[in-house]
């Protein structure tokens, strides 16, 4: 066997490791009964080393030097060898009981936090979120030094391969500059406008679940291949085959639930349509969090606040809570999806002000790995960013700084990719509907195949072949740029 074929043997063994990792962790989060919660701690935990040795296995070390000099190699199975490289080197600078302490420790702050933001008690998950954020610091440097980055680079690599957090910075000044006075334009206008009347609930959960099924199979998504379920933050996981989305409803609003739906079936369909040869593959997999946020942010924020959506959805929306009058109408439907308001929690935020949400983590996560903001001063520095960035304060914890699962699950350095997808994802939307000028049309009918068809082909089955700004160059004509970000906000929000 040669040395590129051990390569690709492991790294399969590898990704099956992953996706049973991935199937109990849906479990955790979705179906898990509170009791298991010390043994299945255990079992992920047990299941995270083992996947770690064999990622720095020293045979891999061996392997790739000896297949770097295999010329019979295409350009696939060499970005497949650069990848392989990439994961053993990060890999090995984790030590394994390292791996395993942040493992439990993940686990148990995640189960603190259900109850701690259900009680908008951050004391009580203050001891938990410590132990993460120490062994977050511990890896980063671990990382870091062998990658020559500082910690939080490091960790943003995690995620995003390649990124750095100055240049995301200057991009994030930019926007924090453009922001406040854009807003300010776009909510006088909106104020000049009809606003749209109330949709009286409630929508009970299982007309809300079948709305979001129908708009699911409407966007692409294979059932065959994944399922529908609740958690208390919504997110898209699963296995390779097998690619879960979960939201929550609120039987006083359904747009949260049925948005959320679209936004997870975005990841979906980028899971489901990655290069079927290479699925197991360090190379098959998505090239990293800024383009999987690009894809669950086209779909909900570009292609499904549209007019066109709207004049498709309008009628499936009466038909499924029996809604009658004016306010359900097409355009007032539009009117209610691309309201500006300044609110608390993200993910119901609009696509205005939701930058400035993901530019105040981004800057406390940085503070609090470099130990430049102490932890327990998190919901003060949190709520005087909010009041800088967005005008308003939220009343307690739970609208606070408890409201996300990202940094208690280990996700340090993951929010900077929410706010460069929403960039990547303008580019892109916009490049397919250039490409394909029936896309808005087809989408207006309730067709949204030109669009993923166009999204397959420039994003989906490429992988990881491409970095993200080769692969939106390739795709956009230009690497990743805030301008056609803004001047989507303003021909969606500002008055011709």
């Amino acid at each position: 066997m040669s040395a590129y074929a051990s390569l690709a043997a492991h790294f399969g063994r590898i990704s099956a490791m992953s996706n049973a990792i991935g199937i109990l962790q849906w479990d955790s989060d979705t179906m898990m009964p509170k009791g298991a919660a010390a043994s299945r701690a255990e079992s992920l935990a047990l299941l995270r080393v083992l996947q770690h040795e064999m990622a720095v296995d020293p045979r891999l070390g061996d392997w790739l030097e000896a297949a770097a000099g295999d010329d019979t190699l295409g350009d696939w199975e060499r970005a497949n060898l650069r990848e392989m490289r990439r994961v053993f080197t990060a890999q090995t600078a984790v030590p394994a009981d390292l791996v395993e302490a942040s493992s439990k420790a993940i686990s148990a702050c995640e189960m603190a936090w259900r109850q701690a933001r259900a009680e908008s008690d951050f004391p009580a998950l203050l001891p938990y979120l410590a132990e993460v954020l120490r062994l977050q610091r511990e890896a980063g440097a671990a990382k870091g030094a062998i990658l020559g980055l500082s910690p939080y680079d490091a960790l943003l690599n995690d995620y995003e391969p390649g990124a750095r957090i100055a240049r995301i910075d200057a991009l994030f000044d930019d926007l924090a500059a453009f922001l406040p006075g854009f807003t300010e334009e776009a909510l006088a206008a909106q104020a000049r406008r009809p606003a749209p009347g109330a949709l009286e609930g409630p929508f009970a959960v299982e007309a809300q679940r079948g709305l979001g099924q129908r708009m699911m199979a409407a966007l692409g998504y294979d059932f065959d291949r994944g399922r529908l379920d609740v958690s208390t933050h919504p997110f898209c996981g699963g296995a390779d085959h097998d690619v879960r989305i979960t939201t929550r409803y609120d039987e006083a609003d359904f747009a949260k639930a049925l948005m959320g739906v679209i936004h997870e079936t975005g990841h979906a369909l980028y899971e489901q349509g990655r290069p079927a040869a290479y699925m197991n593959q360090p190379v098959g997999q998505a090239r990293g969090m800024v383009l999987h946020e690009s894809q669950s942010l086209l779909m909900e924020m570009q292609a499904c606040r549209s007019r066109e959506f709207l004049g498709f959805a309008a009628p499936l929306m009466r038909a499924a809570f029996g809604g009658t009058g004016p306010e359900w109408e097409a355009e007032a439907l539009w009117r209610r999806y691309t309201r500006i308001e300044r609110g608390f929690i993200r993910v119901d935020a609009d696509e205005v002000t939701y930058p400035a949400h993901v530019i105040l983590r981004t800057r406390l996560e940085k503070a609090m790995i470099a130990d430049d903001l102490p932890l327990a001063e998190l919901p003060a520095a949190w709520n005087a960013g909010m009041k800088e960035l967005l005008g308003t304060t939220p009343p307690n914890d739970r609208l606070g700084c408890l409201q996300d699962i990202h940094w208690p699950s280990g996700g340090w350095g993951y929010f900077p990719t929410y706010t460069l997808g929403a960039i990547a994802a303008a580019q892109l939307f916009d490049a397919a509907c250039r490409a394909e000028p029936d896309t808005l049309p087809a989408i207006g009918r309730g067709d949204f195949a030109p669009l993923v068809g166009w999204l397959r082909t420039h994003v989906h089955g490429l992988g990881s072949l491409l970095d993200t700004d080769a692969l939106l160059t390739r795709a956009t004509g230009r690497p990743l740029d805030a301008g056609v970000f803004k001047a989507h906000l303003a021909r969606r929000y500002l008055p011709a």
